[in-house]
């Protein structure tokens, strides 16, 4: 019996958000997004490691007053808005057969309460589009991700509002009817379970700037409904558009392991794991699990689901599943009603057996087969890895080189456990290496986090040429692709 590889026709390709890259953020008649008062902090100023993508009312008001006092990075990005052209042309040159990328909702709807959409944004992801054909390129869209239109966070507290549900569908049908000839795969949010971790970053809600005076917990459930809600009414306007187009969720897999034999650990894990679950569980088999009963009853959390809200969900069901893969994370018991271990690192909790980047995300390529088996398991969808990647400090020599190992090493491992998960019978559809060219990071808004096979000329203050060179990866990865993965 032949052994399984990556079957013919596997969606070899690099992801981005329109908010790390396009840059432009008041060309082409776009809208103030809540992304372009993310600030830049640097590393030995941060007070906690790691993300400073939270935002709260009274930071995005502060920023918003003292504009002059700050660095706003996301909204430079690597200005794809101009370079879009060079960038399809070395995606092609790579031989990617797909690009996943996202649609900046201001610069369609500039505060997301218009009418009639702007053109002039329209017509730029026209361009985008008939580039990526030029090249046989199939462009793979996710609807929102994390972009909300200024506006909308202001007025109605990003997905606090069911209007935001109505605003995000007239968002949606109006990219869907547009481009259904263009695109024929789509993404609802990015990484939806994100909420659970930062509530304004995915969802534009800011707990100090709730609309209904709501404790964090509740508002988060009670946001985390409405995006589920907004997601199953964006499947099922997808569908109708178009019935052969394909629409998935992207949510942020995360694997957990108990620290130790114990069974509280092992408890906390299924808790941990089954946080991740919720969000698969609604938008792969339209229904609400029961298995939180238990937690928002000890923590008096109520959840308003109408018998409309529950067939809406049961008509958004999503084609294909997407996920993005980073690191795992170690569950330890804490007592009850249990305490979510959480999505991004814990320094507390680092294991023992594998290694960390620079930002203290754990390297487990093992996890991620595990984690396709056990999604494959449970739904039986197709899988798209949709995230992937690594960032790292480089530089660039005198002859404009940039040696990556490490990154070389790191897809490698990981593009040999989704060659096992695909040999384990998973149906493994493709894999978007996250940042296939640097971007500007969404945790710490660094572009000197670099995630790219192609490295751009620019610091985290915007100086630079923005030039594109390949990086030793670059080569590296065009090989693999042209042997679509046989020789990993």
């Amino acid at each position: 019996m032949q052994e399984k590889g990556f079957k013919e026709g596997f969606l070899w390709g690099g992801a981005t958000a329109a908010n790390q890259i396009e840059g432009a953020y008041n060309e082409g008649g776009r809208g103030l997004a809540n992304t372009d008062f993310l600030k830049f902090v640097a590393p030995n100023e941060r007070k906690v490691d790691g993300a400073t993508f939270a935002q709260t009312y009274e930071s995005l008001k502060t920023a918003m007053e003292h504009e002059e006092q700050y660095q706003f990075p996301k909204r430079r990005g690597n200005d794809f808005y101009h370079r879009y052209k060079e960038d399809i042309a070395l995606m092609a040159e790579m031989g990617f057969n797909v690009y996943r990328m996202s649609i900046c909702w201001s610069r369609i709807f500039p505060t997301g309460f218009e009418e009639e959409p702007n053109e002039e944004g329209l017509e730029f992801y026209d361009h985008v589009f008939d580039e990526c054909h030029k090249y046989g390129i199939e462009p793979l869209v996710t609807m929102l991700h994390y972009d909300y239109p200024l506006t909308i966070c202001e007025k109605l507290n990003g997905f606090e509002s069911r209007e935001t549900i109505e605003l995000f569908a007239k968002y949606v049908r109006t990219i869907v009817g547009r481009y259904q000839h263009k695109v024929k795969y789509w993404l609802t949010f990015n990484e939806i379970n994100m909420s659970l971790q930062s509530l304004s970053t995915c969802s534009g809600a800011m707990p100090d700037h709730s609309l209904k005076g709501l404790n964090e917990e509740q508002l988060t459930f009670e946001v985390i409904h409405n995006m589920l809600l907004a997601s199953a009414k964006a499947v099922a306007i997808v569908h109708e558009t178009n019935p052969e187009l394909l629409v998935g969720n992207m949510v942020w897999k995360h694997l957990y392991y108990p620290k130790t034999v114990k069974p509280e650990d092992t408890l906390q894990q299924m808790f941990d794991m089954n946080l991740n679950y919720y969000f698969f569980d609604i938008q792969c088999k339209g229904v609400v699990p029961y298995y939180l009963d238990r937690y928002f009853l000890q923590k008096g959390i109520t959840r308003n689901y109408s018998e409309e809200d529950l067939e809406s969900l049961k008509k958004g069901k999503v084609d294909f599943i997407s996920c993005s893969w980073y690191m795992s994370n170690i569950s330890e018991y804490q007592g009850e009603p249990m305490k979510f271990t959480g999505l991004l690192p814990d320094m507390t909790r680092n294991n023992p057996h594998l290694k960390m980047t620079e930002w203290g995300w754990s390297i487990d390529p093992v996890g991620l087969r595990i984690d396709l088996n056990q999604l494959y398991d449970r739904y039986g969808l197709p899988i798209l890895v949709s995230e992937f990647g690594i960032g790292m400090y480089e530089e660039m020599d005198e002859n404009h080189k940039i040696h990556d190992q490490g990154r070389i090493d790191f897809v490698k491992a990981h593009l040999k456990q989704i060659k096992e998960a695909v040999k384990d019978g998973v149906d493994v559809i493709g894999a978007t290496y996250w940042g296939w060219i640097d971007v500007v990071s969404s945790t710490t808004s660094e572009i000197s986090k670099r995630y790219g096979f192609v490295y751009v000329d620019a610091d985290d203050y915007g100086k630079g040429t923005y030039d594109r060179y390949r990086k030793d990866s670059f080569y590296w990865y065009k090989h693999v692709i042209e042997t679509n993965g046989s020789e990993i």
